[in-house]
């Protein structure tokens, strides 16, 4: 007789309103063996307490897994700005192969998350991994998740990020209509991704709400025509859709805030925001090669403007493409 386990899946993006760098859609998947799927998820941060928490600072140094904005530091600040989402990330992607050492620079990590920065010239560096805690640090982190992980019989089985820069992002949205219909499909390709490899385990997904949306029935259909789609609640806050093919099962939720209910679209959150930042720390490298003078940006539009404006004489100089560099809306 199988046991019973339940496939646990988050969806979280980071970069959706910015005028530079990329749309990152992150995709966390944790399994949880003895564990009836039909009771629906379950409290991970409870579960997983010995080694996580949702504080960035924590008394028994837990791993802070929480919405990304909570996470992010200030640049100014006491510690790196991304010291905590990059514990989180790593650490968890870590214990998916324990047998594999630590990213040791950028380029590793986006691989392992199916991740690219695409061929533009302003990608082309490489960051030297970790960039807010040292080795050691990371690695007893680690140590202590996988640890707590086993004695849970929870386990990590997928980190992704899709990434989207300016000039494809520019190209979907002539053809999807609007930047939403992009990141949506992006979505779309991670829970494809999560049907086809659990056929059999009738997997729980947990998208954070796209925007106000509260009806996805007919975007679930177009998206699998073959599936037979059930509508099981549609609410303000929460729109729940299962989905059959034969004796396959999918259950799709679109939550308020899922993040804050869901670990693993907490960590969705975090992963997506940190590929974003890592690419953006090898955007704003090479312009400020380039202009030593050059302020960096987090690439979001008041600032976005400042910098394109500073950068005008590059662009012109190395005959950049605008519509490669610059999203249209």
């Amino acid at each position: 007789m199988m046991r019973p386990m339940l496939v646990y899946a988050g969806i979280d993006e980071a970069g959706y309103g910015p005028m530079l760098g990329p749309l990152c859609v992150a995709c966390s998947v944790l399994t949880i063996e003895d564990h009836d799927p039909e009771t629906g998820p379950c409290d991970l941060w409870k579960r997983l307490a010995k080694a996580v928490c949702r504080k960035r600072t924590d008394s028994r140094k837990r791993i802070a897994i929480d919405d990304s904005k909570k996470l992010k530091g200030a640049r100014d600040g006491s510690v790196h700005p991304l010291r905590f989402l990059e514990r989180g990330v790593l650490s968890f992607l870590h214990a998916i192969d324990s047998n594999l050492d630590h990213c040791s620079c950028d380029h590793e990590y986006l691989s392992r998350v199916g991740a690219h920065g695409g061929e533009r010239p302003w990608y082309g560096s490489q960051t030297h991994l970790p960039v807010g805690l040292t080795g050691d640090e990371l690695r007893i982190a680690a140590g202590r998740l996988r640890q707590t992980l086993s004695d849970q019989k929870i386990r990590c089985v997928s980190l992704r990020c899709e990434t989207i820069d300016a000039g494809e992002f520019n190209q979907q949205v002539d053809r999807m209509g609007t930047k939403s219909n992009v990141n949506f499909c992006a979505a779309l390709r991670h829970i494809d991704a999560i049907w086809k490899r659990w056929p059999t385990e009738h997997p729980r997904v947990m998208v954070d709400r796209q925007g106000g949306r509260t009806h996805y029935l007919n975007d679930l259909m177009l998206a699998w025509p073959d599936a037979e789609a059930q509508v099981l609640c549609e609410t303000p806050l929460l729109s729940r859709y299962r989905l059959r093919r034969g004796d396959s099962w999918l259950t799709v939720s679109f939550q308020v805030e899922a993040e804050q209910a869901h670990l693993p679209v907490a960590l969705a959150s975090m992963t997506a925001k940190y590929t974003r930042e890592l690419l953006m720390i090898r955007l704003n490298r090479f312009f400020h090669a380039l202009m030593p003078e050059l302020k960096p940006t987090a690439g979001y539009v008041e600032d976005g403007r400042r910098y394109v404006a500073d950068i005008e004489p590059l662009i012109a100089q190395l005959g950049l493409s605008r519509t490669d560099l610059i999203r249209s809306v």
